[in-house]
């Protein structure tokens, strides 16, 4: 989840550079608008999006992770009798009592909607005032005692202080704003803000959408206003405000002097809008690095039980009973298929890629099991070979601090040369990880596999039990 949630804000942080740099300054008012309602919900949709196509940019292994096979169990600091009163640890390193994270984040967004409540009571006060003016599509309500001027969806706020020069004016803002539903555009940033807190850029996107709805008023009234009056009128208003970030208030201190540069500025050229269509390629990439990071994450985890495993096991229960039960043939069959249907058997015999173990023709051979005849002596010859060396290499002062059992799964490649490769290692410490890695790393060069007379990677996945002292 961590790692969705932070997709979403580097998207949005791309599409929000994206607008300061190429599109804030033009006067393509209506398209920005558009751009900053899309594009933070299409950064909060990528993360979900996996397009197999673009995952297929870039080469991946060759079934590395369904081909793995289990090694015997290696267990260092203890006896195997001593391991199995022992209770099954968690590889898991978050706690399993209270989740810190989620009540942080319950307590954020309930701290978010306290505070959009407290602003709705606000304007609520305000509804209260008297209504001077109703037509079909906005209502006019007069606040005492006050120069305010805002609006929330179809209502308009005028205090009774202002004169009527500046109330015809500022109506006539304030009505762009009603007829637009910029109000809806806030809103919807309100709830964003709930659900994402935590997530500065939400603020950012507000606040930028904020402004673009002042300049298309500003834009729309000046067309039938004298633009030196106006100037006039926002430079001279006496400034009042509330505090309620969902209202399009006309008199917002901070916006006077962007509002008027950008009443003076010249309309945008039409070729301009061509640099909405950076948008585009920018989308591209995401989908690309979404997907593609999708397959990795995919790929790294290490399978509790793979297809190689249980055709293995099938294949000891045919020699033990001499047949298969009736549900082992029809677990057979669909590990047949899916063995076929991701092109294993044949495509390996024929390039030399990853081979399953279970149904290789010659394991890969560790030094000095190589006299041995058969292939199943072979096998358990490497198994012993591999745990002696893991036993005899691993450095068991990489334990100290940690209590009771801890297992490390490691899946290494022994490829085409007899090398050892794309070492991975799951474990609750970071320390027995990387001395899990180190340690089959430090495994010497071995005679390749072969299938059909070609050398073949094969993969395999090896449990280290360590029990601290």
């Amino acid at each position: 989840m961590l790692a969705i949630i932070l997709k979403i804000i580097f998207f949005q942080l791309l599409f929000l550079l994206v607008y300061e740099l190429l599109l804030k300054k033009e006067t393509f008012f209506n398209y920005n608008r558009w751009y900053l309602l899309l594009t933070p919900i299409i950064a909060l949709t990528l993360p979900f999006l996996n397009i197999t196509s673009l995952n297929e940019l870039i080469p991946q292994e060759s079934a590395a992770v369904i081909n793995s096979f289990w090694l015997p169990e290696i267990i260092i600091g203890g006896s195997p009798q001593a391991i199995e009163t022992l209770p099954e640890v968690n590889l898991s390193s978050q706690s399993t009592s209270i989740n810190w994270w989620m009540l942080a984040y319950v307590f954020g967004a309930m701290l978010s909607l306290g505070i959009v409540f407290k602003k709705f009571l606000n304007l609520r006060k305000l509804f209260n005032f008297n209504l001077i003016f109703k037509a079909d599509t906005y209502r006019i309500i007069e606040v005492p005692s006050s120069n305010l001027a805002c609006t929330f969806y179809k209502t308009i706020f005028l205090g009774d202080q202002l004169s009527e020069a500046e109330k015809t004016q500022i109506l006539a803002h304030e009505i762009v704003h009603v007829q637009g539903k910029h109000s809806l555009d806030l809103v919807f940033f309100e709830i964003f803000k709930i659900v994402f807190w935590f997530n500065p850029l939400i603020y950012i996107y507000q606040n930028r959408i904020a402004t673009l709805h002042e300049f298309i008023a500003d834009a729309n009234v000046v067309k039938t206003t004298n633009k030196g009056n106006y100037y006039e009128q926002l430079l001279n208003s006496a400034f009042n405000t509330q505090n309620i970030s969902f209202i399009n208030q006309f008199f917002n201190h901070s916006l006077i002097k962007k509002r008027i540069v950008m009443l003076q500025k010249s309309k945008s050229k039409a070729i301009a809008k061509f640099k909405y269509l950076m948008v585009v390629p920018l989308m591209f990439v995401m989908l690309t690095y979404v997907s593609c990071s999708t397959k990795d994450e995919n790929s790294s985890e290490i399978k509790d039980v793979s297809i190689s495993t249980q055709l293995e096991n099938l294949t000891q229960s045919v020699k033990a009973k001499g047949e298969l039960s009736e549900e082992e043939m029809v677990r057979f069959k669909e590990l047949l298929a899916i063995t076929l249907e991701g092109n294993i058997l044949n495509k390996s015999a024929s390039d030399g890629s990853d081979v399953p173990f279970a149904i290789i023709d010659q394991v890969p051979l560790f030094p000095g099991c190589e006299d041995l005849s058969s292939n199943e002596e072979q096998k358990k010859c490497m198994s012993q070979k591999i745990q002696d060396h893991v036993m005899k290499n691993f450095n068991a002062e990489v334990g100290k601090g940690l209590t009771g059992v801890n297992r490390v799964i490691v899946q290494f490649k022994i490829n085409k040369e007899g090398r050892i490769e794309n070492v991975k290692a799951r474990a609750a410490s970071p320390e027995l990880e990387e001395e899990g890695i180190r340690v089959i790393n430090s495994i010497p060069q071995m005679i390749p596999g072969e299938q059909s007379g070609k050398a073949v990677g094969v993969m395999y996945s090896l449990p280290i039990v360590f029990q601290a002292k």
